[in-house]
């Protein structure tokens, strides 16, 4: 009887023994997901002025002229902030070049609108901080000359970027002459 008294427990316990032996160790926690860097959503093109070029409002800014060692320049924005338009005569090369702030893709044009017509440029990031996209044009420009007697502003549009309404003041057409001379 003692025989069959320790085979019952055992034969109890035997049961509980094999299906502990088959459970598997508690499963490792789920590694924690890092927190990815959110992909920039394309942004949308700014919202351009509606009507004609000459019935814009005209860009909030005044023109600045200056002279330094490469030769004149004159900036238009606003007096606490970066210039949104920049006119640039480099003395050694005879050229002059415009930039607005902003970049463009590949193949970006630069149209610049007067009164008397219009002109289109090819347009390429100017690769400086802050960022700029720039054209490079000739002193003697037809269009130099429309913008300076263009009744009150000219226009810049640039793919991708919100068109300008720029008011006409000498400080442009100083720089113009500047490289001119």
């Amino acid at each position: 009887m003692k025989i069959i008294s320790i085979t019952r427990p055992l034969a109890l316990t035997l049961p509980l023994l094999v299906l502990a032996a088959c459970s598997t160790a508690p499963p490792e926690p789920a590694p924690v997901p890092q927190p990815t860097k959110p992909v920039a959503a394309p942004s949308a093109a700014p919202a351009q002025p509606q009507g004609e070029w000459i019935d814009w409002p005209i860009t909030p800014g005044e023109w600045v002229y200056r002279k330094d060692d490469r030769g004149s320049l004159a900036l238009f924005g606003q007096s606490d902030r970066d210039a949104i338009l920049i006119i640039r005569c480099e003395l050694s090369r005879r050229q002059l070049f415009l930039s607005r702030s902003g970049t463009v893709g590949d193949r970006a044009t630069m149209v610049l609108r007067a009164s008397a017509g219009l002109q289109s440029y090819p347009a390429s990031n100017s690769g400086g901080t802050p960022n700029y996209v720039a054209i490079s044009v000739a002193p003697r420009d037809m269009m130099m000359d429309r913008i300076a007697y263009s009744r009150g502003r000219f226009a810049v549009e640039t793919d991708g970027l919100q068109s300008l309404a720029i008011p006409v003041w000498p400080e442009f057409s100083r720089v113009v002459e500047d490289c001119r001379n």
